[in-house]
């Protein structure tokens, strides 16, 4: 036989191997139940094992898993399962299989993240998840999206939030409100310095002009944040030397404790009312503020992406 011709039927045997083995992939996870032990869904415990099993037709395994992980979550989750315990094991094996399906790992980390019964509870699994479709497709920015999603909704961490972000926002090709929700946590988070930072830059650098109206406008929520809690501490220290609060900021700018009445960013005076709070005069006029609202009112809770 020429070797001409033992190509084609090397091949051929080599496909039907590979079909074989993804019909026998599938029998045997069809037999799983939801009480399978974990031993019995990782029948090959090894990705490597596996690759090397699928004579290079890891994507087609990949697929299968994947396939098995929705099924696995769905069952679950029409059951209202309290637990998820083989959810994890699977995505990583399906991820290990094939390391740029990116299905897996943006509706997989949303599996793992939600609380149950919604959810597996693995916030933790979920970032580790992310951070590995990161590592292996650095280009891809939603990935950075849905990690600091995951951060701020579920893990309540918005540092993180915020790293996460403004590392998907230097990626080629990014939605531009990767740096509005990265200034945004790091805002929420407490950490007004950072925000500042982000969003001046954010402001500086788009041509979108709904961009720079939201940058310009937490801008301007930072400064009156500040400026509020330095009034206050003014007011308080005022009391601590003379035994009572000041009646009004013009009575700290004639004693010379102010070089004058503090205005707001968009010129109105501050107010200050009795107890040594401090508020400004038209809130509605300064979204995202935190600090000087009128007592009973709430600063607007933050939009999601695509409500901006």
């Amino acid at each position: 036989m020429r070797v001409g011709q033992r190509i084609p039927i090397i091949l051929g045997l080599s496909i039907a191997l590979c079909l074989a083995l993804a019909v026998l992939t599938v029998r045997q996870l069809d037999q799983l139940r939801p009480s399978a032990t974990l031993e019995e869904v990782l029948y090959v415990p090894s990705p490597k094992i596996l690759k090397r099993m699928s004579l290079g037709y890891g994507g087609l395994l990949a697929d299968i898993y994947w396939t098995r992980a929705v099924q696995y979550f769905g069952r679950h989750h029409f059951l209202r399962a309290r637990e998820y315990n083989l959810l994890a094991p699977l995505l990583q094996i399906t991820t290990a299989l094939d390391p740029h399906l990116m299905v897996a790992y943006e509706f997989g980390g949303m599996f793992l993240a939600q609380r149950p019964p919604e959810g597996a509870g693995m916030p933790d699994k979920a970032v580790q998840l992310l951070e590995q479709g990161i590592t292996q497709n650095p280009g891809e920015w939603k990935l950075y999206y849905d990690l600091g999603f995951i951060n701020a909704t579920e893990r309540k961490d918005y540092g993180a939030a915020a790293k996460a972000f403004e590392r998907g926002s230097a990626v080629p090709g990014a939605h531009p409100w990767l740096k509005v929700l990265a200034a945004h946590m790091a805002e929420h988070g407490g950490d007004l310095q950072t925000a500042r930072f982000m969003w001046t830059k954010t402001y500086e650098t788009t041509q979108d002009k709904s961009i720079r109206a939201n940058a310009a406008a937490h801008l301007r929520a930072l400064q009156v944040d500040q400026e509020v809690l330095q009034l206050e501490a003014m007011a308080r220290k005022y009391r601590d030397l003379t035994g009572f609060y000041p009646e009004s900021l013009a009575q700290l700018a004639r004693t010379g404790w102010l070089p004058g009445i503090p205005l707001d960013p968009i010129g109105h005076p501050y107010r200050l009312v009795p107890g040594g709070r401090v508020e400004v005069a038209v809130p509605d006029n300064l979204p995202f503020i935190t600090e000087g609202l009128p007592p009973g009112m709430t600063a607007p809770a933050p939009k999601k992406l695509s409500e901006e």
